[in-house]
């Protein structure tokens, strides 16, 4: 039994994150499913984990991380995915592009949220998909346009799979279960294609990770 361990659950972006990278960096791990839609990440078991009562933690080289582009960045430097470039100013374009998902798009359609913004609507009609959809499809009609200043061979930023692709990929997912229209968006489903084929990205398919 694998000594690695990811808290998470199937269908969290975040987690969905860390899945892809644990598979491109050939990591054996065991899955402790943390279920939030019954609560599980607000009891004390999980909360000694992580305080904040989020997904993912990942227990790996006697250390506990916490928050997927932290876990992301560990995997990176510590088994050489080589997920961003080394030059600083396309290091930093790239950043902002994954950054662009994983910091503005995904904090504001976390399940949570969308929940409060439905208590707070009394219930309103389509909530909270009429929410999700509101920010996810300009969030990524934005980077759709932020992928013109790089080019796909064939993934977000090269001709290898990055942090931006394993950030894209997870909200595509969301994007599709909450009926965002996508089909005006030809260069983030290229990329979407592309790393369909990958074996890494595949294994970490929510549906594939889903409790039996």
């Amino acid at each position: 039994m694998s000594d690695v361990i990811l808290y998470d659950y199937w269908r969290s972006s975040a987690s969905y994150r860390v899945r892809i990278a644990l598979n491109m960096a050939e990591i054996s791990y065991r899955s402790e499913v943390i279920d939030l839609v019954k609560g599980a990440h607000r009891e004390a078991s999980h909360l000694s984990r992580n305080p904040q009562g989020l997904v993912p933690v990942l227990d790996i080289d006697g250390l506990r991380l916490t928050q997927s582009l932290a876990i992301l960045d560990y995997l990176d430097r510590t088994r050489n995915l080589n997920l961003l470039p080394n030059e600083p100013a396309e290091r930093a374009a790239a950043q902002a592009l994954a950054y662009s998902i994983a910091v503005d798009i995904h904090p504001v359609c976390n399940l949570s949220v969308a929940r409060h913004a439905t208590e707070l609507s009394d219930g309103a009609d389509d909530m909270p998909g009429s929410w999700m959809r509101h920010f996810i499809r300009p969030g990524l009609l934005a980077f759709e346009a932020l992928l013109s200043g790089f080019k796909q061979a064939p993934y977000c930023t090269g001709s290898t799979p990055g942090l931006a692709d394993i950030c894209l990929v997870p909200q595509i997912y969301n994007a599709r279960r909450w009926q965002v229209d996508l089909s005006d968006m030809p260069k983030l489903l290229s990329v979407e294609a592309a790393c369909g084929n990958l074996p890494a990205f595949a294994a970490a398919y929510p549906d594939a990770n889903a409790p039996t």
